[in-house]
């Protein structure tokens, strides 16, 4: 996760500043430069001929959980200005596997993405306007000119404000000049699954699929093909992935056969096979906007539940909304259930350990192994595969047995040490206590070996494989896969082969301007201003924490751990020269008046937080000072903003 920027020329966007100080320097926004246009019927979009409406950029990569949730939070504000406002999303990939012009078309009908998209492969319009951020909004005025820009999600109010001002200001100055929507809607698609996520066999041999872009949950028999039923649909279910069968004691219990990781509804849902009653397990609804350990089931937002897993008597979700893992323990009834974290901090990245106080990235993928003591994890944004065990204390225990970091990805087989991912999406424990990962950049499922640490491929040319089933075949009794082929609308068996094949394919990196820094002492200051009609919490000391590590660790010589403030200087190597900062932060503030320090009766407090991971480059003559900003609050715009950003 990275920080809010502003164009290079820009004078940065002071959080809940008066709207006067946003028009302070006048920015002529850059052109919008890249490989090509999706949505517009392949015309291309200039600025020129959306001048006279307010125009929103939002640089995002579809990777990005992040960037799928702006993605929900700007569909109202479009909708409540059509005649104004034109948002234009501008992806600009951080995998190779996004850079392909296919598998990004693919994306932005997933996505239901129903506005121009700029293909921008280079990062050329990334760089003219000096996004470092996963999502980066960036509003420009109906004169052409930057006005704002932020990074994370949770800006939706803030930027229905901040747009509505902008059109009252340029209606009454005669600058406000409506052209016609340059949106192309594409064809129709005409398959019967769309973007499927998982799967989980029956035992009668046939399949459950999550059927995710047409917001369903698809019994198949066993020629992967024929529909033996469908559940929800829209309003039932959005954009459902994990699928997970009830035991026993839970289907008498609560009356459900199938547990369902509702993505965008936020929920775990269950479905009942005899008639498809959907009924709420967990979740309300809403997304989990703050840090939280958990709850009653039916009183605990979530936030972007992604995959499911048994561990004992409880269901392990891969939150990957907020890089967690969350546990839900069923009751005798719905009401009766409770969920709670059980790993991550919520910072983005890769830290093993004590669950408690581990890194994930994105969680998408989970497998519980054959005696149960083990769950494997697809950690898909760190190119990881993990797992989480019980220690002898009863503790949950992370460990990561391929992948090594937010930034390093590839098609490399051999050790595990030396072997890379693409982001992997799912994850199978095969019969002889092997996984199978589903290998989604790659287009391949590979294998990992616990017993000799070695990964080999097992089948390439797969269209973003998410998931897999162990099958036996009736002929001849051996065991095959059956791949959750997502981008291409189906699923498909795999055989496995004895030995597998080997591939020994570049190592690769996020390509993204580096923040150059000088060896030696560097002065790192985060500013934070609370939202209009809030005030820091001190009433207990300092409500501010500062977290620092780097990778590699001998980057950062001194400076580094947790502690209260938001200043710290840090000490950098002088002999590594590449490297990642990474950076967390936390401010608490409560409801009242910042002025006169009053305090409703009934205050709400507030924990803002957010994760930088920033690459940087160590230079004699460089910077030694790295400002962030905590919020990229619109000016004049009320509400929180307590999401992440990507780095």
């Amino acid at each position: 996760m990275t920080a809010p920027t502003t164009p290079a020329s820009a004078a940065p966007v002071a959080g809940d500043a008066p709207p006067s100080l946003r028009s302070r320097v006048r920015v002529r926004a850059p052109e919008l430069v890249g490989r090509g246009w999706l949505n517009t019927g392949g015309r291309p979009v200039t600025l020129a001929e959306l001048r006279g409406r307010v125009v929103v950029l939002d640089f995002w990569t579809f990777c990005c959980v992040n960037c799928l949730h702006v993605l929900d939070e700007l569909r109202p504000v479009e909708e409540q200005f059509p005649d104004a406002l034109t948002i234009v999303g501008v992806h600009s990939p951080k995998f190779e596997h996004e850079a392909d012009p296919d598998a990004l078309a693919a994306a932005v009908e997933r996505y239901a993405v129903h506005h121009p998209v700029l293909d921008d492969p280079d990062l050329t319009t990334w760089r003219a306007y000096a996004a470092r951020a996963w999502p980066t909004l960036v509003v420009i005025d109906p004169e052409g000119f930057v006005v704002a820009s932020m990074s994370g999600e949770g800006h939706g109010p803030g930027l229905a404000a901040l747009v509505a001002e902008l059109v009252e200001e340029h209606r009454a100055r005669g600058t406000l000049q409506p052209g016609g929507d340059p949106y192309v809607a594409p064809p129709a698609p005409d398959t019967a699954l769309r973007f499927p996520g998982k799967a989980v066999g029956l035992p009668d041999g046939s399949f459950v699929v999550s059927d995710t872009a047409n917001h369903a949950v698809v019994h198949l028999e066993a020629d992967l093909e024929t529909e033996r039923a469908r559940w929800g649909g829209q309003g039932v279910l959005h954009e459902p992935q994990g699928v997970l069968l009830a035991t026993p004691d839970v289907a008498a219990r609560l009356e459900v056969d199938l547990l369902v990781a509702d993505s965008v509804d936020h929920q775990l849902k269950g479905i009942r096979f005899s008639d498809g009653a959907v009924r709420v397990l967990a979740g309300t609804g809403s997304q989990l906007r703050e840090r939280s350990g958990g709850g009653p089931a039916l009183e605990q937002a979530l936030s972007t539940p992604w995959d499911l897993a048994w561990l004992g008597d409880r269901v392990l979700l891969a939150m990957a909304g907020t890089h967690q893992l969350w546990a839900w323990t069923p009751g005798a009834t719905p009401e009766d259930g409770v969920v709670e974290v059980v790993g991550g901090t919520t910072n983005e990245g890769l830290r093993d350990g004590p669950a408690p106080e581990a890194w994930f990235a994105q969680p998408s993928g989970l497998a519980t192994s054959a005696d149960g003591a083990r769950v494997w994890v697809a950690d898909s944004e760190t190119s990881a595969l993990r797992s989480v065990t019980t220690g002898d204390d009863g503790a949950l225990v992370v460990e990561t047995h391929v992948g090594t970091g937010l930034f390093d990805f590839g098609h490399r087989d051999g050790d595990a040490a030396q072997a890379l991912l693409q982001h992997p999406l799912g994850v199978t424990v095969l019969p002889d206590g092997s996984v199978a990962i589903s290998d989604t950049y790659n287009g391949a499922v590979r294998r990992y070996d616990p017993s000799t640490g070695q990964v080999s491929t097992l089948a390439q040319g797969l269209a973003e494989p998410s998931d897999a089933v162990v099958e036996p075949d009736p002929v001849t009794g051996e065991t095959r896969l059956v791949v959750v082929e997502s981008a291409a609308h189906r699923l498909t068996r795999v055989a496995l082969p004895a030995d597998a094949q080997r591939v020994d394919g570049p190592a690769r990196r996020t390509q993204r301007p580096a923040t150059p820094l000088a060896p030696g002492a560097v002065e790192l200051e985060v500013t934070f201003v609370p939202p209009a009609g809030q005030k820091l919490d001190d009433r207990w000391g300092d409500p501010t924490m500062l977290d620092v590590s780097a990778s590699p660790e001998g980057l950062l010589v001194s400076g580094g751990g947790r502690a209260r403030g938001l200043r710290r200087t840090l000490t950098l190597a002088d002999g590594i020269r590449t490297g990642t900062l990474h950076v967390s932060v936390q401010a608490a503030a409560c409801d009242g008046d910042p002025d006169t320090g009053e305090v409703p009766e009934h205050a709400a407090c507030h924990l803002f937080q957010q994760d930088w991971g920033i690459p940087v480059t160590v230079e004699p003559d460089a910077p030694a000072t790295l400002g962030l900003d905590l919020r990229g609050v619109v000016p004049g715009a009320p509400g929180p903003a307590t999401g992440s950003a990507e780095a």
